[in-house]
């Protein structure tokens, strides 16, 4: 038997457990171990313990960013400073525009410090949805908002999941991704939300007053915005004196920000019930990253990772560019997060070797993926944001509101995928 079939029969083995562990109602991470050790079997490989203890620690780094990002963004927000920020912004109801704008912003920025679109649900979806009650905009219309721009938000620099597990999957520098990755986020989420939101009554202030948490006694603004001026000084100082500064990493830096946001509280704060509420709340997302880790390792072993770089790459391009819509979404999906390294690298392989600039590419797969977070089997964040808003209706209500944003995104990220190289110069910005 040849490689090809070898590696053919592993795959199709892989794709057949996942799905036979699926359909008896398991969790999508046991379904992707599953199939990592029906594959190792079949090739012969017996239990890859070793490898299965090596690709469980693939993705370690990336777990520890989101649990100490993730555990600041809870850390300000049981300071009363998510509901601060919320409060304030109301003060400018009188602009529609104005507020649409900075409702906006406010979505973008948990799950773009923690790469995770749960994490602004959780964290400003409940708040921001009582302001669009406010401004009369209907609870479907609002659930899709709010998961819209969670979505981009995870895509979001400067934790961006997909490009940060594809860019180490293909072993390049996770650098260069600010501005191809905050541009489109930023434009795709200012679309879905005047899209969205522009029609509506005028905010109903006090009504939204009332429904809000009130912030502790003596919440302002520096601090909250004090330990995000730690976060950023030392992304800064990483920057201006990048031979002078000692490597820090992602996780210290949030680590410092939450302590900062520690300090500075009005109130006191419960910090290991608060740990402990952040690792219940993680634990999906974390075990999702190790399974994947441990998928791909399995698949590299296997030859089934090649087979799929070698059918991608052998493609015809416009197949590519006219498949991305659907795969992109589909992949996510199935596989979640893990659809990263499984599709993204081949697809990255693929665009290097056409002679695409391989960073804004990925960055345009990137703003696509998180759409497929609303699809069945697993439309986790999809159920989870109806939930928070507490839309009654259908789900299929829900989706059909998101048609229109979703197909702008994917019009941006398929479009930066086909001129990446003439949008080569947003990586030297």
């Amino acid at each position: 038997m040849n490689m090809f079939a070898s590696a053919g029969i592993v795959l199709a083995t892989m794709v057949a457990v996942y799905v036979l562990i699926r359909a008896l109602r398991l969790s999508t991470e046991l379904a992707m171990f599953g199939a990592a050790v029906g594959g190792a079997l079949v090739a012969g490989f017996g239990f890859p313990a070793r490898h299965i203890a090596e690709g469980a620690a693939t993705y370690l780094d990336i777990n520890l960013i989101f649990v100490t990002a993730t555990l600041f963004m809870n850390l300000l927000k049981e300071s009363g400073g998510v509901a601060f920020v919320v409060r304030s912004i109301l003060r400018f109801h009188r602009s529609r525009a104005l507020l649409l704008v900075l409702l906006t912003v406010l979505l973008l920025v948990p799950g773009a410090l923690t790469g995770a679109g749960s994490v602004t649900v959780l964290v400003t979806g409940a708040l921001v949805a009582v302001v669009l009650n406010a401004m009369g905009i209907p609870k479907h219309k609002a659930a899709a908002l709010i998961f819209i721009n969670a979505g981009l938000s995870a895509a979001a620099p400067p934790v961006s999941l997909w490009a940060m597990m594809t860019a180490a999957g293909v072993n390049m520098p996770y650098v260069g991704f600010f501005w191809p990755l905050m541009l489109p986020c930023l434009v795709a989420g200012l679309f879905t939300s005047f899209y969205l939101g522009w029609k509506g009554e005028n905010a109903n202030v006090t009504k939204a007053l009332e429904e809000l948490p009130v912030p502790p006694a003596g919440m302002s603004w520096w601090r909250v915005l004090l330990p995000f001026v730690v976060f950023g000084g030392f992304v800064f100082m990483g920057r201006q004196w990048p031979f002078a500064t000692p490597i820090v990493g992602l996780p210290l830096m949030f680590a410092a920000a939450a302590v900062a946001s520690f300090v500075v509280s009005p109130v006191r704060l419960h910090v290991f019930r608060i740990a402990r509420d952040t690792v219940d709340q993680l634990l999906p997302l974390l075990a999702t990253l190790t399974c994947a880790g441990i998928l791909v390792e399995v698949m590299t072993l296997t030859g089934a990772r090649g087979l799929l770089s070698l059918a991608a790459v052998t493609l015809p391009i416009w197949v590519v560019y006219a498949s991305l819509f659907l795969v992109l979404p589909a992949s996510e999906a199935v596989l979640m997060w893990g659809a990263a390294p499984v599709i993204g690298v081949p697809l990255v392989l693929l665009f290097n070797n056409r002679g695409l600039d391989p960073i804004v590419a990925l960055a345009g797969m990137s703003i696509i993926w998180p759409l497929g977070d609303a699809l069945p089997p697993t439309a986790i964040i999809g159920r989870l944001t109806v939930d928070v808003v507490g839309h009654k209706g259908t789900y299929g209500q829900f989706l059909r509101a998101c048609l229109v944003p979703a197909l702008f995104i994917i019009v941006v990220g398929t479009l930066m995928v086909v001129y990446s190289k003439k949008l080569g110069f947003l990586t030297g910005l």
